[in-house]
């Protein structure tokens, strides 16, 4: 048994316009939870001068060699 709705001049059924809220609320979901990501590219460094930017990137370079040689040890 099926109910018609009329709609803008039109006759739907329960079932045709249930299936549109259902994709429509999955299809939303789905679009929600997506997104881009990328993380490859780390946070930019805030440094006051170009002395402590240096440092910075120099000891980021050596804790990631150090984590690279404890992944090869292992």
């Amino acid at each position: 048994m099926v109910v018609y709705y009329t709609i803008a001049g039109r006759k739907f059924g329960s079932h045709v316009l249930s299936m549109g809220v259902l994709g429509s609320a999955f299809l939303g979901g789905y679009l929600a939870v997506g997104g881009s990501t990328d993380k490859t590219q780390p946070p930019p460094i805030k440094a006051s001068s170009k002395d402590e930017e240096q440092f910075i990137q120099d000891f980021l370079k050596s804790m990631e060699a150090e984590e690279k040689k404890e992944k090869q040890a292992q």
